[in-house]
């Protein structure tokens, strides 16, 4: 399987230095090419996630390669989704670029099962699982899109329409798409946590447990609510909107692997799902 590692990682990259190109020279055929690598990218993708599922019998995210492998899968998946509704080509470049970074550092790690106590396989932990991952990859590029908007914000606010004001979308379409991104990953989030609260029910015998991961994630929850608080009852918008969404993807970069290294650091190990 490490062969179709490498190639997934090679495709990655090199949409990533297409949709490159593509920005600098805003031709339309060199985006296509950028968008079938990444389209190739991800089927490779696809097939390492199933491999690793059918030769372990348990959803792959048990181990640091799995999860960021799974990572990345969900974020290219999501682009896709979003890509279709709102024609933001610009951000297959961050798109690819962030799944290149996150299967280059997955590279580093051992991509073999590593045992998990008390957990089988049901569709409640299955739900969970792809829900906060999917929750997460909409709020990974809420992220982007705020970037984008305060660059292209910059730009207009200082009157140089060149580099940037002529490669990003309108500040309408950004900050539209931006919400969008934030709503998706909202309920996602909401449902991969209620999800999760059954199942600890059920194996465990409690919705909650305090652990680590499970208040951090709660926190996590309740900054995106109040930020779409604030968005539909005080009318945050624009620049705002865009700065709580990279705030709010770095707070859940932290959640991921801030927690877990603490965790690592008092229990010896890396925190399993």
């Amino acid at each position: 399987m490490e062969p179709v590692l490498i190639f997934t990682i090679i495709l990655y990259l090199l949409s990533s230095v297409v949709h490159a190109g593509y920005f600098f020279s805003r031709k339309t055929e060199i985006y296509y090419i950028g968008l079938a690598l990444l389209i190739a990218g991800f089927l490779c993708h696809l097939v390492i996630t199933g491999y690793l599922f059918i030769t372990t019998l348990k959803f792959p995210v048990h181990n640091l390669f799995q999860t960021l492998s799974f990572t990345g899968l969900a974020i290219v998946g999501v682009f896709f989704l979003f890509n279709y509704k709102f024609k933001l080509k610009i951000l297959g470049l961050y798109t690819a670029s962030l799944a290149s970074l996150l299967m280059l550092i997955a590279y580093q790690f051992p991509a073999g099962h590593m045992p998990t106590q008390n957990i089988s396989n049901n569709f409640l932990l299955t739900s969970h699982i792809i829900m906060v991952f999917l929750g997460n990859a909409a709020f990974a590029l809420a992220c982007g899109i705020g970037i984008s908007y305060l660059l292209q914000e910059n730009a207009i606010k200082t009157k140089n329409h060149g580099f940037f004001f002529k490669r990003l979308p309108s500040l309408n379409l950004l900050d539209t798409a931006g919400q969008a991104c934030v709503m998706a990953g909202f309920t996602l989030l909401t449902i991969g946590l209620i999800t999760g609260s059954v199942y600890a029910k059920l194996v465990w015998g409690r919705f909650w447990s305090w652990d680590p991961k499970e208040v951090w994630s709660a926190l996590a929850w309740l900054f995106y609510a109040f930020l779409l608080h604030e968005r539909f009852t005080v009318g945050w918008q624009g620049r705002k909107a865009a700065i709580m969404s990279i705030i709010g993807f770095i707070f859940l970069l932290f959640t991921f692997f801030g927690v877990n290294f603490l965790l690592k650091g008092h229990h010896g190990q890396f925190t399993q799902w």
